[in-house]
């Protein structure tokens, strides 16, 4: 999309409240993650804000949240909300404007966009309030790639736990399809629904590898219980409406899902960590993507505390490995990168495996 809004005639040196600095800041990530739809829609709903003689529909929706903080995710809970509303039907003439449900962006959309909000205030203050979901199953192949490295030939079977699971897709990582390079061979199994292409580059993981997980759980202060009605289309929501590729591997997981269910626990990510235990001739895994950020930082702590008092018991017949996506800045000041990163007992080393980008395809093995 072309012709959004301008900051033109904006002091440079007057400081946005937290809520139009982080709105600004999504926009750009947005359009450096390959969604000009979302970028222009949140910069749309920036100029609104700023702008004392725009309508009061932003204004009113986002009533009390101008000192949101950036990790609140608000931009993208208010897209979602939006997004909501085209896939179950309820906003029809907007539907024509997005193409997770065939439509097709133009210059016409914001004035939709800003009518919707304006109908389904209330709505749409009522997704707001609820906890961002995003299960992003791209992630998968970075989290499975980083498993295959740290096996590295060894046929362990795998007990995999993930805190901030959402709704447990990455949990079926190995049961999806991944492709190392754009013609590259395939790792995961023929048949599967899930096909993350092109999505290992550099020093890629053995497509020929083998890997058992042999339990799985996972943990959330607010799940996804995708046996309830609405669930899956909530989850579908939070992925970018332009994305398609990425809605359509989400539909494809969450069928997956349906013949393959996972358990995901009401819990918080300290008690998760907590109530670990290691098992000899397995190998215990935690694994976590894009959702630190979530946790306080006492929290934060607290979790590697307790690895680090399981990683003390751990030995070669029962290993731990902590296997994390999450955006790190690799030297202060630097720009956040995301990183594949694994830290692995007996012994506590961490070892940055490869980067990668937010949504997981495609990652760069080191």
């Amino acid at each position: 999309m072309t012709g959004g809004p301008t900051t033109a005639g904006r002091d440079p040196a007057a400081a946005d409240p937290p809520l139009v600095a982080h709105l600004r800041e999504q926009a750009d990530a947005c359009a450096g993650m390959g969604s000009p739809l979302y970028a222009d829609l949140l910069r749309r709903c920036v100029a609104d804000l700023v702008d004392p003689g725009a309508p009061d529909t932003v204004r009113a929706v986002l009533a009390g949240r101008h000192d949101a903080p950036g990790p609140a995710a608000t931009g993208l809970r208010l897209l979602g909300a939006v997004h909501h509303l085209v896939l179950t039907g309820r906003a029809p003439a907007l539907a024509a404007h997005y193409p997770s449900v065939g439509g097709t962006p133009g210059p016409g959309t914001w004035p939709v966009v800003r009518d919707v909000l304006a109908a389904h205030a209330d709505e749409v203050v009522a997704f707001l309030n609820g906890p961002p979901q995003t299960n992003e199953v791209g992630r998968s192949a970075a989290l499975v790639g980083g498993l295959l490295r740290v096996l590295a030939g060894r046929d362990l079977p795998v007990r995999l736990h993930e805190i901030g699971s959402s709704a447990g897709l990455n949990l079926n990582a190995d049961r999806y399809r991944v492709q190392a390079g754009p013609d590259g061979g395939w790792w995961g199994p023929p048949g599967s629904p899930v096909q993350l292409a092109d999505a290992w580059h550099g020093t890629v993981p053995d497509v020929t590898a083998p890997l058992r997980v042999v339990e799985r759980l996972g943990t959330d202060v607010a799940p996804v219980d995708l046996r309830r009605p609405g669930a899956a289309e909530r989850l579908l929501a939070y992925v970018w409406a332009d994305q398609v590729d990425r809605v359509r591997r989400t539909r494809a997981a969450l069928a997956l899902a349906a013949v393959h269910p996972v358990t995901v626990e009401p819990v918080d990510a300290v008690t998760a960590v907590g109530r670990l235990e290691l098992r000899p001739g397995h190998l215990t895994v935690l694994w976590h993507s894009v959702m630190w950020q979530y946790l306080s930082r006492p929290d934060q702590a607290r979790v590697g505390e307790l690895l680090a008092r399981f990683g003390a018991t751990a030995t070669a017949d029962a290993p731990l490995v902590e296997l994390s996506l999450e955006p790190e800045r690799p030297a202060p000041g630097a720009r956040h990168e995301f990183l594949v990163a694994a830290r692995t007992w007996p012994g506590g080393e961490r070892v940055v495996l490869g980067t990668s980008v937010g949504h997981g395809v495609p990652t760069r093995w080191h």
